[in-house]
């Protein structure tokens, strides 16, 4: 795109762009959209207050982009600076304690700030708060995208922070960039927007070097790319220019587009696909491809799985792995874990991640989907192995 023109209203423009068919580096091109927004956009400094109108602007962005068919999801920052202000602490470094704390006030005023601005755009917000074990351990893992997911199908948007009323040191992402990366990837997003303080990586940090430049797209993030980076974050965040392009890695590893622009303008979703400033980074893979290279070859299966010449078919034509097609339970494993698919004849079939523990797969194994809860005590999951966390064997 060559328009320069910063919006006033999103009405028109996100849907009136095309996607330029050489690129696709608009966000109106992607299907599944994260955006990350930091408390400096969200939180008026000198106040503390909340950039009202700004938000309301960002929730018609997002309005414009899921009734053309996107999915939307966003990661925000802010709790913290909002408890603060009405806790009355001073800016500047806050003890454990006294972050917790203020994330605890400022995580209510948060909430009811998102879900009033998208309700008046007819959306329905969804509060979730993780911590790092949320996307590191598989169980966790598995449970959170389950939600999210299950939100974006009923059109909700996902609100995500970190839960910084628990989180310490040890245990936190330690910025909301990485969060919004992990989540990208968790759910299979194709695009990423980072909404910052600057409109985009430069070949130095700015503020220090005046003939710095800024670099539109970037094709990989190459050890060139990582040295341009500086480590200042504004007062009111954690992260730079740094943990964006460590997000940036991660997203682009897992099959996202990622754009890094200026959040700073109203309607920021609108500006960047009515071509303003912005840098654009490459995805390394699809999001599914990227997801089936994990599973297929990152993960030790830690048990098999064996199924009927029935089940097989099923797997081959793309369906998931039901109870009834299983022959046989082998090994220990939790679930979430990897495991082998094996035929009757031993052939490894595929590998995937098991929606059940050993014990309870052994107890539904060639059972009807319809059965599971009469057998667990709970309705569990109609799939053992659901299709999208199966690699099938070529």
């Amino acid at each position: 795109m060559t328009r320069r023109t910063t919006p006033d209203t999103a009405s028109g423009l996100i849907a009136s762009l095309t996607p330029e068919p050489a690129t696709g580096r608009t966000i109106a091109a992607r299907r599944r959209i994260v955006v990350k927004v930091g408390s400096s956009l969200l939180v008026d400094k000198a106040s503390g207050a909340l950039n009202t109108d700004w938000l309301a602007a960002l929730a018609e962005d997002i309005k414009v982009l899921s009734r053309g068919g996107r999915e939307m999801l966003v990661v925000s920052s802010g709790a913290i600076a909002l408890g603060r202000g009405v806790l009355k602490l001073q800016y500047g470094h806050l003890k454990l304690e006294e972050a917790q704390a203020s994330a605890a006030v400022g995580q209510v005023a948060l909430a009811r700030a998102w879900a009033e601005s998208l309700q008046r755009e007819g959306l329905t917000a969804a509060q979730i708060l993780l911590t790092l074990g949320d996307t590191e351990e598989r169980r966790r893992y598995l449970n959170a995208r389950a939600t999210l997911t299950s939100l974006l199908r009923m059109k909700a948007v996902p609100v995500v922070n970190e839960n910084d009323t628990v989180a310490t040191s040890e245990i936190r992402y330690g910025d909301n960039d990485r969060l919004a990366a992990r989540v990208a990837a968790m759910i299979g997003a194709d695009c990423l927007v980072l909404l910052s303080d600057v409109d985009g990586l430069y070949t130095a940090p700015p503020a220090d070097n005046p003939d710095a430049r800024r670099i539109d797209h970037v094709s990989a993030i190459t050890p060139e790319i990582e040295a341009m980076a500086g480590t200042a974050g504004s007062d009111l965040s954690r992260g730079g220019m740094k943990t964006k392009i460590e997000a940036g890695k991660i997203a682009t590893a897992a099959g996202a587009a990622m754009v890094i622009a200026s959040g700073h303008l109203m309607h920021p979703l609108a500006a960047i696909d009515a071509g303003e400033a912005c840098t654009w980074f490459d995805p390394q893979a699809t999001p599914a491809r990227a997801r089936k290279s994990w599973i297929a070859g990152h993960l030790e299966p830690k048990g098999s799985i064996t199924v009927d010449a029935g089940a097989v078919t099923a797997l081959k034509s793309g369906k998931s792995l039901l109870p009834a097609g299983v022959t046989g339970i082998t090994g220990r494993f939790a679930r979430g874990d990897a495991v082998v698919i094996v035929g009757a004849d031993g052939a490894e079939v595929g590998r995937g991640l098991s929606a059940y523990d050993c014990d309870e797969a052994e107890r539904i194994a060639g059972r009807r989907s319809d059965e599971i809860e009469a057998i667990l005590g709970y309705s569990g999951r109609a799939a053992m192995v659901h299709r999208d966390d199966l690699v099938m064997r070529e």
